[in-house]
């Protein structure tokens, strides 16, 4: 299943590598504040908690998950 995973805050390139499969795009909310997108598909829902845990793990702040 392809999801989009929006993270606050605008996330370097490098981030690609802990993110593999996960396209980055960067935007800004309708209040101006920025967002990255990772957009990409996950096998199952254990990988989806997975990539979840790992955002978690390095500080970085959920917006919002939808499934596309």
């Amino acid at each position: 299943m392809q999801y989009e995973i929006c993270v606050e805050g605008h996330l370097d390139e490098q981030w690609q590598v802990m993110f593999e499969g996960f396209e980055i795009k960067h935007t800004f909310t309708t209040d101006h504040h920025p967002i990255t997108m990772l957009v990409g598909s996950l096998a199952d829902q254990a990988a989806l908690y997975g990539t979840l845990s790992r955002l978690r793990d390095l500080g970085v702040a959920l917006v919002s998950l939808n499934p596309v």
